[in-house]
């Protein structure tokens, strides 16, 4: 099945932590906590653990973010964990990556599994889109 819907960041934290040891690079690493609210057949809310390596003003970089998503796909309540990242130039996506985690889903999600997508509109609304299976392969059903 395909859950499409659109979302907004609702907080955007920086924290401390930094790798150990550091290491110099072009472009340092960072980590921040995310806060994101969705709404349509995706609906709910996540909590997002976001590491990047990005320049702000060029836009090239790379990110990789865990997310801890809890709401409804398709009327279907539950939790489950997905994890997603890109790279980006300035002006593009590319290596993009986007996979539900095995045995994360819980409730009517449990046993989820599947890959999905995020994209951003020329206006500035950011859309994500899950396709999924459910199934009982979850130890957890």
């Amino acid at each position: 099945m395909r859950a499409n819907g659109t979302f907004s960041v609702k907080a955007f934290v920086p924290t401390e932590l930094k790798p150990e040891p550091p290491v110099a690079t072009g472009l340092p690493v960072g980590v921040a906590t995310l806060e994101k609210h969705f709404e349509g057949e995706v609906a709910g809310r996540a909590a997002t653990l976001f590491t990047a390596a990005y320049d702000q003003e060029s836009g090239v970089g790379t990110y990789v973010a865990m997310e801890s998503f809890e709401g409804s796909l398709h009327e279907r309540s539950g939790a489950f964990n997905f994890v997603h990242s890109a790279t980006t130039s300035g002006s593009d996506r590319s290596a993009e990556f986007f996979h539900i985690v095995p045995a994360s889903g819980t409730g009517d999600l449990a046993g989820i599994t599947g890959s999905g997508g995020l994209a951003v509109d020329a206006d500035g609304t950011h859309r994500i889109w899950f396709e999924y299976e459910l199934g009982g392969n979850d130890p957890g059903v």
